[in-house]
């Protein structure tokens, strides 16, 4: 009983700060859609195709902050402050340098993107022009990835937290300045995106660095340190890619079944990425813990931790659960001021809601072999699962099922992603003790 207690009080400790740090990031693109959704349909599908985008090349580089939060706290957890912190330094010059490339390649194939993922011209038009704009921010996007996986490596929780919440603040003001007052439309809305995010990035890199100075890290850019980091993100960009294929696939269909479905898709899609950053405060304890008791040598613990945590996914998903069931009926009208988008949303919001505890149980499990370095393994089950969801999804479209069963084919892929998950999980090859962990 003491030892749960113990558990309990290190998961909070971790996801709670945890949840309202990430909650804040998701709530800068629901913002945008509450935003650009009154001005109208096809300017919410523009925003629906832009989302999938920017959605696609930042995630796929979200192994900057899991990748940081697990190696940083191996090191961590095993008394090496100056190790931890050069790792956390050689991520931030990692991101910046990926930044700029992959912003300038968004720029300059905007249009190009944009047509293909858009369901008429008036919504690439309206695509492009976001994208354009928020091409800026990819650098700041990359940069606050490394810096807050860097710092939750260490335990800090706090900055990370201050800074979105600041940033969401910021960006809010800005969007209903430059989107109603100003007249700029969707540009306005990416413009005090871009802003706000590189505020948030600047405020985090920099406390990452005056940390790493007493450490005597160096602040340099070390290119072999560099390419080892990039080396080691290699399987979780292709775990990521999976999810961002199938993230991809579903907007194609949306797109496929016209204006208002895609319409109807960003919000959903939304609210589903806002749900999941929710749970994905007890997988962020989960990285968290599983990296420093591992790098402490303490297989039990890890083993105790991670039952625990279960408990704690499925809690949180039934906690979700309930909440969206209970608002379905009222949150397309925030979204949405045509009536065809409301039908449409409602039902598929119920189907979502039902999969939640299944996702509250996967995203903790996702974070536990993230917080192990089991990226191989990661990225085996994520190409395992899109192979499962692929002929799901493209049978709706084939069939022109309807929006509602493009979500229930959402949730045979959260289905899927539970199975790989959870038989991982019941053996011991994932348990690497010590500060570092070779490839398996």
């Amino acid at each position: 009983m003491h030892l749960r207690r113990d558990a309990d009080r290190q998961i909070v400790a971790i996801a709670v700060p945890a949840f309202f740090a990430l909650v804040t990031e998701p709530l800068m693109l629901l913002a945008d859609t509450a935003i650009i959704g009154h001005l109208g349909t096809p300017e919410l599908g523009g925003l629906a195709a832009a989302s999938v985008v920017l959605g696609t090349v930042v995630g796929l580089c979200v192994f900057l902050a899991y990748g940081s939060t697990a190696s940083v706290a191996r090191h961590h957890g095993a008394g090496d402050e100056r190790t931890a912190f050069g790792l956390a330094v050689s991520s931030l010059w990692l991101a910046a340098a990926l930044g700029i490339v992959l912003g300038t390649l968004v720029a300059v194939s905007s249009g190009v993107l944009a047509g293909a993922m858009s369901s008429s011209v008036e919504v690439a038009l309206h695509a492009r022009h976001y994208l354009l704009v928020s091409a800026l921010g990819i650098p700041a996007m990359l940069l606050i990835l490394a810096a807050t996986g860097a710092l939750r490596g260490v335990l800090d929780l706090r900055t990370p937290l201050l800074a979105t919440i600041v940033a969401n603040l910021v960006n809010v003001g800005l969007n209903v300045t430059f989107v109603y007052g100003v007249g700029l439309g969707v540009r306005g809305a990416a413009a005090g995106t871009v802003i706000a995010q590189w505020l948030a990035a600047a405020w985090l890199v920099t406390v990452v660095v005056r940390r790493a100075r007493p450490a005597r890290a160096a602040i340099r850019p070390r290119v072999r340190e560099i390419l080892d980091a990039a080396a080691q993100g290699v399987p979780l960009v292709v775990r990521t890619m999976t999810l961002r294929v199938a993230v991809v696939l579903a907007a194609l269909v949306a797109a496929g079944l016209g204006d208002v479905q895609l319409a109807a898709h960003q919000v959903a899609a939304t609210l589903v990425s806002l749900l999941a950053f929710a749970l994905d405060a007890v997988a962020i304890a989960g990285q968290t813990l599983t990296g420093r008791t591992l790098g402490a040598g303490d297989a039990p613990g890890t083993r105790a931790l991670t039952r625990r945590m279960i408990g704690w996914g499925i809690g949180t998903g039934l906690i979700a659960a309930a909440a969206l069931a209970a608002l379905a009926p009222w949150l397309p009208r925030l979204f949405s001021s045509d009536p065809q988008v409301q039908d449409a949303l409602v039902p598929a919001l119920l189907v979502v809601a039902a999969i939640q505890p299944l996702s509250g149980v996967v995203f903790v499990l996702d974070g536990v072999l993230i917080g192990a370095g089991d990226g191989v393994y990661l990225a085996l089950a994520g190409l395992a699962t899109l192979a499962v969801y692929t002929p799901l999804v493209l049978l709706v479209g084939l069939t022109d099922a309807g929006f509602t069963w493009l979500w229930v084919a959402y949730g045979g892929f959260i289905a899927a992603r539970l199975v790989t998950l959870w038989l991982r999980q019941r053996g011991d090859t994932w348990m690497v003790l010590g500060a570092t962990r070779s490839a398996d």
